[in-house]
């Protein structure tokens, strides 16, 4: 039983040392449909701006949902800056099924903003996310939200 525990515990402490969670926030959707009028905002804080930061938009969809992507607008204020809009279109899926992590019907989805880790500033940052799809509301949208993770190299 001890050398069980012990297997699980280097397994638990290998896989986590490549990232550490700084911030995590989702907003749910009661109706579960995400109308485009209903833009989402995050707030978070950076102190260690000697580390390198994953930023990831993070969604929850049913298997229903219809399409194979998303696009999201993802506006941010950086401290010190202007704010600056991007529109992002997220793949979901490919030719083989969900790209995210599934348990049940329900799918996790972590799509990256930055392309590689990146340095942030430090001080307070805001990130809105509103969809950007035709349909209006958009169906079968659990919640959306922001994980931030600092890379551990």
């Amino acid at each position: 039983m001890k050398k069980g525990a012990l297997i699980v515990l280097v397994a638990a402490l290998i896989t986590g040392c490549n990232t550490i969670g700084v911030y995590e926030k989702t907003e749910a959707f009661a109706s579960h449909t995400w109308a485009a009028s209903n833009k989402l905002n995050f707030s978070f804080n950076i102190t260690d701006t000697a580390a390198f930061y994953n930023v990831y938009v993070v969604l929850r969809h049913t298997d229903a949902y219809r399409y194979n992507n998303i696009y999201i607008n993802v506006t941010s204020t950086v401290p010190g800056d202007s704010t600056i809009s991007h529109q992002h279109n997220f793949v979901l899926a490919n030719n083989t099924g969900w790209l995210g992590s599934a348990i049940d019907d329900v799918i996790e989805q972590r799509m990256t903003i930055n392309a590689v880790p990146i340095r942030l500033k430090k001080g307070a940052y805001q990130v809105g996310l509103q969809q950007i799809m035709r349909d209006d509301p958009l169906e079968n949208i659990l919640n959306a939200g922001v994980r931030v993770e600092k890379v551990v190299q």
